[in-house]
């Protein structure tokens, strides 16, 4: 089974469902900036399992946080979501959209591609007055997934510090214009204000109407305001969650070559690697 665009919206999903096509739905949702998950009331799709993000699927060895895990790790734990080489898997969040395209693009890197987002996640399938439940399903079976690490989908610093500076590499930051130019402060302790020299700035929220991306031909206006120069882009955030958001929607334009800075700022803004940056 496969969708037109990586992106569905809920009636397509829908009338999927109701054709009884083996769908894996995932719940991706972690907390924001000041705003838990567990301040919100568990609505989910029927028949849902949750990818958990911010826990299983973040490596708990490093010091930067929701950092890739390995293809074994990421291979363990999709199987035991039931997830075969042939499945096909829905991805949305409790938010609207905000860390699906994490998701999304984790099963990227990984080399799985029948992975699509629901534009909206919960909210836009409660305002069609779809079916919603509170509570996960258990999974009894175990999948064949096989992870298959896309090194043309990552970028760690030592990547973006020799590229930082090719005309061909499009660098794009994700995060506030006064985060970007280093006029409010950090949220996390212990990183410089700033950005990545000749990095764009594009807040993700600018790709979005309320809780829904932006139509295709509106995201492509926004990436074409800046005259890219390369067929590359890298995306950086502040810890590869919103990164996600403006390469998914990079995807969605055309565009193939589309990197994620798994680090991204709190890891290049940290005072102790004084790593270029700019204001």
């Amino acid at each position: 089974m496969s969708f037109k665009s990586a992106l569905i919206c809920p009636d397509e999903l829908q009338k999927a469902l109701g054709q009884n096509v083996d769908i894996i739905l995932l719940d991706c949702t972690i907390d924001k900036v000041g705003q838990s998950i567990k301040d919100m009331k568990l609505e989910l799709l029927p028949n849902s399992q949750f990818f958990d993000i911010e826990g299983k699927l973040s490596d708990d060895s490093s010091k930067l946080p929701h950092t890739l895990v390995s293809e074994k790790i990421f291979e363990e734990e999709m199987r035991a979501l039931g997830i075969d080489q042939d499945s096909t898997v829905v991805l949305y969040d409790r938010w609207g959209v905000y860390s699906s395209p994490r998701a999304w693009w984790m099963f990227r890197v990984m080399g799985f591609k029948h992975v699509f987002i629901l534009n909206g996640g919960v909210p836009a399938w409660k305002k069609n007055n779809y079916p919603l439940v509170g509570s996960y399903i258990e999974n009894e079976k175990t999948g064949n997934f096989k992870a298959q690490f896309q090194e043309n989908y990552y970028a760690d610093k030592d990547y973006v510090l020799k590229h930082y500076r090719d005309p061909d590499v499009n660098i794009f930051d994700a995060r506030s214009r006064g985060r970007f130019n280093g006029l409010v402060p950090e949220p996390r302790k212990g990183l410089h204000g700033g950005h990545i020299p000749h990095a764009k700035n594009l807040p993700f929220e600018e790709l979005f109407n309320d809780i829904v991306y932006k139509s295709t031909d509106d995201l492509k206006l926004k990436f074409d305001h800046f005259k890219s120069t390369g067929t590359e882009y890298v995306f950086s955030c502040g810890s590869g969650i919103t990164a996600s958001i403006l390469a998914f929607a990079c995807h969605l334009t055309g565009h193939e070559h589309i990197r994620v800075y798994d680090g991204s700022w709190s890891e290049w803004g940290r005072e102790e690697l004084n790593l270029p940056t700019e204001k």
